[in-house]
């Protein structure tokens, strides 16, 4: 049984008006408390944006991608570079995802929107060679040489890059499957699943913890039944992940079908979610913990996240900012946000300057801290309606 000494997860505030709860998340690496949001360094690093800014926009956690850091540089080497915190030069907390993910839906490029519901045109992934039960084959990216990522290879490879919370491996199935595939894909998950506990106890140190991942696709009792396998084994934590469906409505409707059947007590993770709205509508359902790549994304467009603007985001590459003076936001404390003109940003974007996107990346991460912290204090005064008018307005 496993029973992870180095790691704990206790509530230290419930609002009144929702499942909305303040956590206290232990890791080897550092104690942070939830709900959190989790910024993606997927290849080793968040991209334009260095770990000491991190540190300067007041980041507790990132992760780190399984599937890129196996085919370049390798997680033997990064073994042999003191893992991925010493490799990298970060000191707090880390998650690594499977590879699941990306060995489903990076093949072309077209696949991430589909699992999360965005479109239908069908598995087009032509790097993934065979899904199996012993697990799937794909064509590396890097040199084009076919590997066999298994359940205990996903964790071998995790356990090497040496970060605190690891995923369970599980097949990601897109929109546009039936509900028959759906459920045979969950069913071997849950077994992957096992497999991923077995290899995890056999080398377990008390370094690491691992999460068990609720799959079903929009099938609100495939949720129920793998929520209750989750619950049902000794994994650390749970995260939600796989198809959430094809709007707003039915993600919400995926995401509440799930919780309640979740372990009330271990942290819970909703993998590649993170707006601004999310946050607010799914922290209320009792989530702890987002990850997404929008903050560092939308940088790279131009965009920046603002408090206050019902859509979430200005974008600096229009010319309403061409002669804007006012900074970004100068109560966010550091000077990204503080130091620079709307229309200096306006200026560097024009000019295909890199610092433009740089600027604009630790902004986003800056503010997107800034939101967890307030939504914090705003569970434990049960006053998370009156925050959201803050931010996003009578709009959502």
């Amino acid at each position: 049984m496993l029973n992870y000494p180095e790691f704990s997860f206790d509530v230290k505030a419930r609002d009144k008006n929702s499942k909305a709860r303040v956590g206290s998340l232990k890791t080897p690496h550092g104690t942070i408390q939830t709900p959190n949001y989790i910024f993606c360094g997927t290849k080793a690093t968040v991209k334009n944006v260095s770990p000491c800014q991190l540190k300067e926009a007041k980041t507790d956690i990132i992760l780190s991608n399984t599937y890129h850091l196996m085919l370049q540089p390798t997680a033997d080497l990064i073994e042999k570079m003191g893992g991925l915190h010493k490799f990298m030069n970060w000191s707090g907390p880390m998650l690594t995802d499977s590879g699941g993910f990306q060995v489903f839906s990076l093949g072309e490029g077209t696949m991430a929107n589909e699992i999360k519901g965005k479109n239908n045109k069908g598995y087009d992934n032509r790097n993934l060679v065979s899904i199996s039960e012993e697990g799937c084959v794909f064509k590396s990216y890097v040199d084009g040489k076919k590997i066999n990522l298994t359940p205990e290879y996903s964790m071998e490879i995790q356990r090497k890059l040496g970060a605190d919370l690891l995923m369970q491996f599980d097949e990601c199935t897109p929109y546009h499957v039936d509900k028959s595939y759906t459920a045979r894909s969950m069913e071997m998950s849950i077994r992957w699943g096992d497999r991923c506990l077995a290899e995890f106890k056999r080398h377990d140190n008390g370094a690491q913890s691992v999460y068990g991942i609720v799959q079903g696709g929009v099938y609100s009792d495939l949720r129920k039944f793998s929520a209750q396998y989750t619950a049902d084994r000794p994994f650390f934590g749970t995260a939600i992940g796989g198809c959430l469906g094809g709007s707003d409505g039915e993600m919400y409707d995926v995401a509440a079908s799930t919780v309640e059947y979740i372990h009330p007590d271990r942290p819970i993770h909703f993998l590649g979610i993170g707006r601004i709205k999310d946050v607010f509508t799914f922290v209320r359902l009792g989530i702890d913990t987002f990850d997404c790549v929008i903050p560092t994304r939308l940088a790279r467009h131009g965009t920046a996240f603002v408090k206050g603007q019902a859509k979430e985001t200005i974008n600096l590459k229009n010319a309403r900012y061409r002669e804007d003076e006012t900074p970004l936001d100068e109560s966010i404390g550091i000077p990204a946000s503080a130091n620079f003109s709307k229309a200096y940003i306006h200026h560097l974007l024009k000019a295909n300057e890199l610092l433009a996107t740089q600027i604009l990346a630790q902004h986003n991460i800056a503010t997107m801290n800034m939101l967890m912290r307030e939504v914090r204090a705003a569970i434990a005064t049960s006053s998370l309606d009156a925050l959201e008018k803050e931010w996003l307005g009578s709009l959502k």
